[in-house]
């Protein structure tokens, strides 16, 4: 083995980056390469770089077997996902882990900001805490390996716990903490507030976790917004079960769990009548706006004109609703209409409004 003679650690270390990682959230990234790694490994370091996600192994058969997973792996719109594997020296939450005597000092700290009949820690403005002082011990959480330590020390001894406060440790990025969701997965609080954090999309790397109460005020991140609706609503995107938002009372959250094959039923071929009746209805049907919708198809993946799908598009509330209330009456496709009949002769028939057949008529 080589030596790294800057820092005397030796190169069995690899860097694992994953070009435009950034577009992939870290629990379906890392279960996707593992599905398709025949051994098992665990990322070291995980963090996001420019458009770019990297995690680090400390073994070179892992490393080899992850060169073979390249391009073999698939994201939602079926684009394959490259994966490229570097000789590297230690992470550095390894080159700076924290010395035995400083990981004590540390838990003995958080022991003591623990409120066991709440479950709640409170690390608030941690780095300036008399104790971790005193003994010249620099706890600066935006550090992943001060982040990794504290996450340590939560795992093994607050497992139950349900409330963390991280406000005031000037966080301006959450790759440290997006481990907390299998070190912590039962936090229902999280105190974010008085931070760094410039961009809601940071919190998309603890949208793991099943938060009921979350605090961002102070953070730079709360003034891109238009409005507070509009603020709530990209809150609540990462967080669907959100009951609670700088201390707000949010409304209940709209949970939809609908079995698919509820949403729409097969149709059922009753027909009795002649044919004659058959095309009369087939025609009222086709004169009913339906060719109409199929004619003037919004659906974006259709359509070809590059031109047209720049002119489709709406970016403001009034043009989207606007956008909407020109759309023809009917979507439906005709080979889900039911049409129930009132009365039919050879020549006459009465029809309700048609309609989907999940919808009685």
């Amino acid at each position: 083995r080589r030596q790294n003679t800057q820092d005397g650690y030796t190169r069995n270390w690899f860097k694992i980056i994953i070009p435009y990682g950034i577009k992939y959230d870290k629990s379906w990234l890392m279960n996707s390469i593992q599905s398709h790694c025949s051994a098992p490994f665990t990322p070291v370091d995980f963090h996001y770089i420019r458009n770019r996600a990297c995690f680090f192994i400390q073994d070179a058969s892992t490393a080899s077997i992850l060169k073979d997973v390249s391009y073999k792996i698939c994201d939602d719109e079926n684009r394959k996902i490259g994966i490229f594997v570097n000789h590297s020296t230690a992470p550095y939450s390894v080159k700076n882990k924290l010395k035995p005597c400083q990981m004590e000092m540390l838990k003995l700290t958080m022991n003591k900001r623990y409120n066991v009949s709440q479950q709640a820690l409170d690390l608030q403005n941690l780095r300036f805490d008399p104790d971790l002082m005193g003994r010249d011990i620099d706890i600066i959480l935006n550090r992943r390996n001060c982040m990794a330590a504290t996450l340590k020390i939560i795992e093994r001894n607050f497992p139950e716990l349900l409330s963390l406060n991280l406000c005031n440790n000037k966080l301006y990025q959450l790759d440290g903490l997006s481990d907390i969701i299998e070190k912590a997965p039962k936090v229902k609080t999280l105190n974010l507030s008085k931070n760094k954090l410039e961009s809601a999309w940071e919190l998309g790397k603890v949208k793991g976790l099943k938060l009921e109460e979350l605090w961002l005020e102070g953070n730079p991140l709360c003034s891109t917004f238009s409005d507070q609706s509009a603020y709530v609503s990209a809150i609540r995107d990462c967080f669907p079960k959100l009951l609670r938002l700088d201390g707000r009372e949010l409304s209940a959250p709209m949970i939809v769990d609908i079995d698919s094959s509820e949403i729409m039923k097969p149709c059922k071929k009753n027909f009795t009548g002649s044919e004659t009746l058959k095309h009369l209805v087939l025609q009222f049907l086709q004169q009913n706006s339906l060719r109409k919708y199929f004619e003037d198809s919004r659906n974006m993946k259709t359509l070809k004109d590059p031109y047209l799908k720049g002119e489709l598009l709406r970016h403001t509330k009034r043009d989207i609703v606007d956008s909407l209330s020109a759309l023809p009456k009917t979507q439906h496709d005709l080979s889900s209409i039911l049409v129930d009949m009132w009365c039919q002769t050879v020549s006459t028939c009465f029809l309700p409004r048609a309609g989907p057949e999940s919808q009685s008529i």
